[in-house]
């Protein structure tokens, strides 16, 4: 399973949708479910789910789920 599927199920899991379709073009703004107080979990699931941690920068600086993707595979990859 590569990243943005790992990622995908957790988006379906965490918003309880389970129509999400993540592609690396995805935003907040494409998925209604997806908003400030969701992000915050998104993100302590995932940094969990892939054992990793975000910069506050960081967490505030995703644009998309391909920057997302990214910025995991780089710090899974890099430790």
């Amino acid at each position: 399973m590569n990243t943005l599927e790992k990622l995908n199920e957790i988006f379906i899991e965490e918003l309880e949708n389970p129509a999400i379709k993540l592609t690396e073009a995805t935003t907040a703004n494409d998925i209604e479910e997806w908003d400030s107080l969701a992000h915050i979990q998104l993100v302590f699931t995932i940094e969990k789910a892939f054992n990793i941690r975000f910069t506050n920068q960081e967490i505030t600086s995703f644009k998309s789920v391909g920057e997302l993707v990214k910025s995991i595979d780089n710090k899974v990859n890099n430790g």
